[in-house]
């Protein structure tokens, strides 16, 4: 790949991982509009890792935390809060953990089309900002229990069809169920990282077992851009979340779903 392909898609994996707007949309627009050629394995597990990476730095101290007291707690058969949050995003994993195994064949074959990711990007758009419409926003992070984190891993499940995006769809689902705009961003942060780690873990098995040389330059500037682009939007996102609310990103969702269609149509 050319260097300004390296940036571009490196910012927008960064960018659109964690931000509820769909990174299947946005990468499929580079080689739609502009011709772009496919980035390639090697370059998908390298921006995984930068934003895994990202994600794992910017809540380390949850993550320390949380894990320390998972391990402590079970060891001890109780259940604490920090604990009982560890448990959630472990039980929150789980259903999209089965579908990608169990439905990855047919969602290759039916529904990686633009059009599938077009109407995915406005149908889950208006969703999103139906959640924030109607949703208390007054439950706490402290307060999610184990139904709360199936209800919002089955939603994180449907993170599959290309489109959905998969923070906003679990931010949609914590919403419905009351939580605040913050308390569900975090939530839904840490509970990609399970999620992004298997998914990398499976790219990597996947590029092994090709046996394809690597260029190494692109792969390390690729995950370092992504590391770098997506630790600023999780802060940035976390800090005016609750001053701008989520409208502006379904505003941009439906904008970006309707350019599809006109391109894709």
């Amino acid at each position: 790949m050319d260097l300004w392909h390296i940036i571009v898609l490196s910012i927008i994996q960064g960018l659109t991982e964690f931000l509820p707007i769909s990174s299947s949309a946005h990468l499929i627009l580079p080689s739609q509009l502009l011709g772009w050629p496919d980035q390639g394995l090697a370059f998908d597990v390298a921006v995984h890792v930068g934003t895994l990476a990202a994600v794992v730095w910017y809540f380390r101290r949850d993550v320390l935390r949380l894990a320390s007291a998972w391990a402590v707690d079970t060891s001890r058969g109780r259940v604490a809060e920090d604990s009982g949050l560890a448990w959630a995003i472990i039980v929150g994993t789980i259903p999209a953990g089965l579908a990608g195994v169990l439905l990855d064949d047919l969602i290759e074959a039916h529904l990686r089309s633009g059009l599938v990711i077009a109407a995915s990007t406005i149908g889950f758009g208006l969703v999103l900002w139906w959640s924030d419409a109607v949703g208390r926003r007054r439950r706490e992070l402290p307060a999610l229990r184990l139904k709360d984190a199936v209800i919002i891993g089955l939603a994180q499940a449907l993170a599959l069809i290309p489109g959905t995006s998969r923070s906003g769809i679990t931010m949609t689902a914590a919403l419905f169920l009351g939580f605040q705009r913050e308390a569900a961003a975090r939530f839904s942060f840490l509970l990609s990282i399970p999620l992004i780690t298997a998914a990398g873990a499976l790219k990597t098995v996947e590029l092994i077992g090709q046996g394809a040389g690597a260029d190494w330059v692109s792969i390390g500037l690729g995950a370092l851009l992504s590391f770098i682009s997506a630790v600023a939007c999780i802060h940035l996102f976390l800090k005016f979340l609750e001053r701008i609310g989520l409208m502006p990103y379904v505003i941009y969702r439906l904008l970006l779903g309707a350019i599809l269609l006109v391109v894709l149509w």
